[in-house]
């Protein structure tokens, strides 16, 4: 496990216990971050709070990161509370579910602009206030998928959104390169969190990709904390602007 203690970690999106951002979020704790986690509202407060129970020295906080100000005043306190920060974790994705499940051509210019909104602009505005309290420089790093670039049945918007997405890594980075900051993304497989469960066919998705991925299975929450971890770390010092797949290397076959 990489040593990375003396580092603040922020990480939005801990949703659950078997969601991708929670699996960082512990990975991240044992490898001697600081944590504060941002929630979306106070009906999630409860919540938030006991997933991160567990986790040493976890600090919780409300933050609906389609609110500027919200975001303004959440970086305020992250800065008093702890001066500043090295990590940046973006796990925060949503698309109204009519615009999941219709036709692609179907999708509604407000369902698009939702998508766009929450998936894509947040992980802009929280760099925004992020960049300042990363005056050592730090790590910035959102979550992707392959639908970005492939289509994929009933993904629609998302993968439309994820393709916004990884372009936004790629501006972002050149735009707080010069700061020492790092922005990249990381693909993974599908994996089965409540928030694929959103999607349609996920176990034919989840049966596919076991079948055709050159490790002939899919990948664990785990899997993906570890790529964060390296993200995170010095051992990454040079790589930005990119996409890491975690994905069992199911994006390198053709067919």
């Amino acid at each position: 496990m990489l040593n990375l203690e003396g580092r603040v970690a922020v990480v939005f999106g801990v949703a659950n216990k078997r969601s991708i951002a929670y699996a960082i979020a512990q990975k991240l704790a044992e490898s001697g971050c600081t944590l504060a986690v941002g929630y979306q509202n106070d009906r999630l407060k409860a919540e938030s709070e006991s997933l991160i129970a567990g986790l040493p020295s976890a600090w919780s906080f409300p933050c609906d990161v389609t609110s500027d100000a919200e975001i303004e005043r959440s970086f305020a306190e992250l800065k008093s509370r702890y001066g500043t920060i090295h990590i940046l974790v973006h796990s925060i994705a949503f698309a109204p579910a009519p615009e999941i499940h219709n036709d692609f051509v179907e999708t509604s210019r407000e369902g698009f602009r939702i998508a766009h909104d929450i998936s894509v602009y947040s992980l802009i505005a929280l760099a925004r206030a992020a960049a300042p309290l990363m005056t050592g420089g730090g790590s910035i790093m959102t979550m992707t998928y392959y639908g970005s670039e492939k289509v994929f049945p009933n993904y629609n918007v998302m993968g439309v959104a994820k393709a916004a997405l990884e372009a936004t890594v790629r501006y972002l980075a050149v735009s707080l390169g010069r700061r020492n900051i790092r922005v990249n993304a990381i693909s993974a497989g599908p994996i089965k969190t409540l928030a694929a469960r959103g999607i349609g066919d996920l176990g034919a998705m989840l049966r596919g990709h076991a079948e055709r991925a050159p490790l002939g299975r899919n990948v664990e929450q785990a899997e993906v904390a570890g790529a964060a971890v390296y993200l995170a770390s010095d051992l990454s010092s040079g790589v930005t602007g990119e996409v890491t797949y975690v994905d069992a290397g199911y994006n390198v076959m053709g067919f």
